[in-house]
């Protein structure tokens, strides 16, 4: 079963941890991604624009409307996903605790909805 695995921390602690402290975390995140590849759990992950660089898009009675910026007041901000296949949701939990970024944030874990 697929699972999107949703990243949320705060930008503040992530604005505020030193070059070397995120270069560590980048590098034991790709390193992670590398071994979920070999394992065959990864299909896709992508890392998201800073919230500010964000546009909420809402069409109300057929006029389009936009927001710049984050719509919604939150502590933490979606700041990139990871798309994975899991047996069930308790492999989906493992391999989202083992994301270096769960430990500064939260990692929400949703399974993909089958449309077909």
């Amino acid at each position: 079963m697929k699972y999107v695995l949703f990243c949320c921390t705060e930008e503040k602690k992530l604005n505020a941890l030193s070059e070397g402290e995120m270069i560590g975390l980048m590098n034991e995140t790709m390193a992670y991604i590398e071994a979920l590849r070999k394992s065959g759990h990864y299909i896709a992950s992508e890392r998201l624009q800073p919230v500010e660089t964000a546009t909420m898009v809402r069409v109300r009675n057929g006029k389009l409307s936009t927001t710049d910026g984050p719509f919604a007041e939150t502590k933490e901000q979606l700041g990139g996903f990871w798309l994975i296949e899991a047996r069930d949701l308790n492999e989906a939990i493992q391999v989202a605790s083992r994301f270096p970024s769960a430990r500064i944030g939260g990692i929400e874990v949703r399974p993909v909805a089958d449309c077909r």
